[in-house]
């Protein structure tokens, strides 16, 4: 029994097709096949039921790849047992940043991260946060950025920044005539949200819950982007609002059309997360020092009350 070979059963189990996963172990698939099949020879057991279309795994299997995830996941903390005691921060590193997060804080860090650890290879994915958490817990994911508290257990949460909602309004709403806002003076049926499935406009729902003027959770308009619900909202289609970090880029035009919150102001918490495993603590050390380092000089909110994404 080899390392590689409890790798191929668990790429096995993940895409079940014998030939998408030797494509993502970057071997042939007769090679794979030949090495579960010895794997299956020398334990005198099926792990996988190839009558079946997808390949589902056996009984017995199953058991097998509970165990195959745990000894794959020790292996790889030798390696970084010794990388820690080298120093070495290098090496591969996946990193998921949600959609409401990655377009402006990745700029803002990315260049200053490589620069400072060129033997580090970033591969970067923009997922929603359930995909986060699917992966992050099956191993497919180094750490993540995302809006916090999460609740989940098998996930450690590390507090990177304080994001401010911002509100963006029109000319013509009631509300523009105000030098500053305040939770109590949203209503929910005129506020323009993302799309269902982002954790901002989850947080939107619950600060305007907590002004006990919500009607009605569902809305007319939705979008899937910033940039879209800004221009709805120059259409005289209700207010919105906005991640701080986003009002940053918002033409010199547009900036008379933001409206901050008297202290203390709503925020979301923006955290880097990854598996309580703690596999790769030093590139993951190296991400917190970085992105905290910036953002702390981006955003200068003193008195802020967290609203949580989860519904």
């Amino acid at each position: 029994m080899t390392i590689t070979q409890l790798k191929y059963v668990l790429a096995v189990a993940e895409h079940q097709n014998f030939t998408k996963a030797a494509q993502k172990t970057f071997v042939t698939q007769p090679t794979l096949s030949m090495q579960i099949q010895k794997l299956e020879e020398e334990l005198d057991i099926l792990i996988f039921d190839r009558s079946k279309k997808p390949i589902e795994l056996t009984s017995v299997g199953k058991k097998i790849v509970s165990q195959a995830k745990s000894i794959v996941n020790e292996a790889e903390r030798m390696q970084d047992v010794v990388d820690q005691e080298k120093g070495f921060i290098g090496g591969e590193f996946k990193l998921g940043i949600i959609p409401t997060i990655m377009p402006t804080l990745l700029p803002m860090f990315l260049k200053t991260f490589t620069v400072r650890y060129p033997k580090v290879q970033l591969k970067i994915e923009e997922l929603a946060t359930d995909e986060i958490i699917t992966k992050l817990n099956e191993g497919h994911l180094d750490a993540a950025i995302a809006a916090t508290p999460l609740y989940q257990e098998k996930i450690k949460e590390r507090a990177l920044y304080y994001e401010p909602f911002v509100g963006y309004i029109p000319e013509s709403h009631r509300l523009y005539p105000k030098d500053k806002i305040e939770s109590e003076d949203l209503e929910i049926d005129d506020i323009l949200l993302l799309e269902d499935g982002h954790c901002f406009r989850d947080g939107v729902i619950n600060l305007c819950k907590s002004s006990k003027l919500s009607k009605d959770d569902t809305f007319q308009l939705e979008s899937g982007s910033f940039e879209t619900l800004i221009k709805l909202s120059h259409e005289g289609l209700g207010m919105t609002l906005l991640p701080y970090l986003h009002t940053l880029d918002v033409s010199e035009k547009q900036q008379k059309h933001l409206k901050y919150f008297n202290e203390p102001t709503p925020a979301r918490e923006v955290s880097l997360i990854y598996n309580k495993s703690e596999l790769k603590m030093q590139i993951i050390n190296a991400l917190y020092d970085v992105i905290s380092g910036i953002v702390r000089g981006a955003i200068r909110f003193q008195d802020v009350k967290i609203i949580s994404p989860v519904k």
